[in-house]
């Protein structure tokens, strides 16, 4: 019987970049929500959300970089790749 590897699967450019394009999407859902809520513990959750989510961008724009220095070029992905 063959043993099957757990390998990881390394994404390709294009998943990345379809990634980030939702990952930025969900950063502008964070930032909407917490625009609208009120209560200081939706506020506080809204906060922890927005910084989670702007980890998850930084992650990715990082892992195009290496992967694709032109790509990062050419999507303006150039220069700091941490968001504020």
């Amino acid at each position: 019987m063959e043993k099957k590897k757990n390998q990881a699967v390394s994404p390709t450019l294009e998943e990345l970049r379809q990634e980030l394009h939702q990952t930025n999407q969900a950063l502008r859902n964070a930032y909407d929500k917490f625009n609208f809520v009120t209560a200081p513990e939706l506020v506080e959750s809204c906060v922890y959300q927005i910084s989670a989510v702007k980890a998850r961008c930084n992650y990715l724009i990082r892992a195009i970089k290496e992967r694709s220095p032109e790509a990062a070029a050419a999507a303006g992905l150039e220069g700091a790749s941490t968001w504020t």
